[in-house]
């Protein structure tokens, strides 16, 4: 589930991450986090639309940013990151589909081509750092939490991400086209441009970056309101299964993002459905009061005992207040009904660490490896695997987990210290041998 800007396997799980030195009173903190029901959600929303656009589905990366804003952007080659703020604020899955639909466009199109270069090879944190102006970041203490970064004023942002009232021209009929292609109602695409038609009313800084990088126009709106009204496909709903992703989506976030009153507000206790019981449980956990929480994660289960998110969420709920070996069934739950989620698997082997028992590391090595091969930006994955080898006496896999992890949190020094450590564990030639090779390549100073 969403952890706290987190990478969810359990909802989401992430690594913690701190700003170096004094955040400006003006900056606001966002993060990167991790939820596999939420990325499945998104990427479900958007493959049909990749594959009309004649990108691989899977080769474009998706990445959550925790920032209640109404944003979207691409940068770093074939990377979308969508703001929680843009979930929590949709009316309906065809405005996010309509939206990706136009982020689509300005990928197919090549649009900042330049920055993208720049960024190509980058990590998704060090994208979001230089979009956002932000800050150098470090380590936190290890704990799952999240990559926080200190952002400015969207200064940076609005340079590098602001597009040419042709481009987005050009983006708009591009994802008309997509959505035609993929037999999808733009109705969405234009209640979002009503949404921003809204923030353009809003003095600049109270403006969503949204509004300010993607300039809107009369002409705009009228072209896609004049598709809206030709198009034989206006009048499709989306389908009840991405509808009801949506809304369980939604309620996700909202009950993590917000205070236990605001999300009550929204989800209310008389109100018996899915994404509300979703919701208030997550409040409540947020809230440390499970005794609220855990009956209505229990209601869910007892309902849908096959959904691997709810025993997720139970897992977390039940680690994050101090028991890990009450979690560790749910957890093993979640992993036996998702098994291929390396997500889930990753906090799996986080509660199994948590247990200190020698005769789980050899799962616990296995399940980080598979965490890793899927993703291999999170650092506090390589944390978790150097702790779990060390355990085992292996101090060369352990030192070039370390190695790895401190190159992700920009700490070459300590890369290099590893790195070498490592370089003279294994034979020369070995793949951990030229693993340890590149990393120190990778931390030498005329390396970014």
């Amino acid at each position: 589930m969403l952890k706290h800007i987190f990478d969810i396997a359990t909802f989401l799980v992430i690594t913690c991450v701190v700003i170096v030195g004094t955040v400006p009173a003006h900056a606001k903190e966002t993060g990167l986090i991790r939820d596999q029901e939420i990325e499945n959600t998104i990427r479900l929303f958007a493959a049909p639309v990749f594959k009309v656009a004649n990108l691989d589905p899977s080769a474009v990366k998706i990445h959550l940013v925790l920032d209640n804003t109404l944003n979207a952007f691409v940068a770093g080659g074939q990377r979308l990151f969508i703001n929680t703020g843009l979930i929590t604020n949709a009316k309906s899955a065809s405005q996010i589909i309509g939206v990706i639909a136009h982020e689509t466009g300005h990928i197919a199109g090549g649009h900042l081509a330049r920055f993208n270069k720049v960024l190509e090879n980058s990590t998704a944190v060090a994208i979001l750092s230089a979009v956002l102006g932000a800050g150098a970041i470090v380590a936190g203490q290890g704990q799952v939490g999240g990559l926080i970064i200190a952002a400015g004023q969207g200064v940076a942002q609005q340079n590098f991400l602001r597009y040419s009232q042709t481009q987005e021209s050009a983006a708009d009929q591009a994802a008309l086209k997509y959505l035609d292609q993929t037999g999808q109602s733009a109705n969405g695409l234009l209640g979002f441009m009503n949404l921003l038609g809204e923030q353009e009313l809003l003095v600049p800084e109270y403006q969503d970056a949204y509004a300010r990088t993607h300039p809107l126009t009369r002409d705009r709106v009228s072209a896609i309101t004049s598709h809206v009204a030709k198009s034989q496909y206006s009048k499709i709903p989306v389908s009840p299964q991405l509808d009801a992703l949506f809304r369980r989506a939604r309620a996700k976030l909202v009950g993590y993002v917000n205070p236990i009153g605001a999300t009550l507000r929204i989800y209310k206790s008389s109100d018996s459905s899915l994404e509300s019981r979703y919701a208030r449980a997550i409040g409540y956990y947020r809230k440390a009061e499970m005794a609220k929480a855990l009956p209505l994660i229990d209601s869910l289960l007892a309902e849908y005992p096959n959904d691997p998110f709810f025993w997720e969420l139970k897992g977390q709920m039940i680690f994050e207040n101090g028991d890990a070996k009450g979690a560790l069934s749910p957890y093993k739950t979640a992993s036996r009904l998702l098994p291929d989620s390396a997500l889930i698997k990753r906090d799996l082997a986080r509660v199994q660490l948590a247990l200190d028992d020698p005769s789980l590391l050899p799962d616990i090595i296995a399940n980080l490896l598979e965490a890793i091969a899927e993703d291999k930006e999170s650092p506090f994955t390589w944390r978790q695997l150097a702790i779990a080898y060390g355990r085992m006496g292996d101090k060369g896999h352990s030192s070039l987990a370390l190695a790895e992890e401190a190159l992700l949190i920009g700490r070459p020094d300590v890369a290099k210290y590893h790195g070498g450590l490592a370089e003279r564990v294994f034979p020369m030639g070995s793949r951990e041998w030229l693993q340890a090779q590149d990393i120190i390549g990778a931390a030498r100073p005329n390396k970014k």
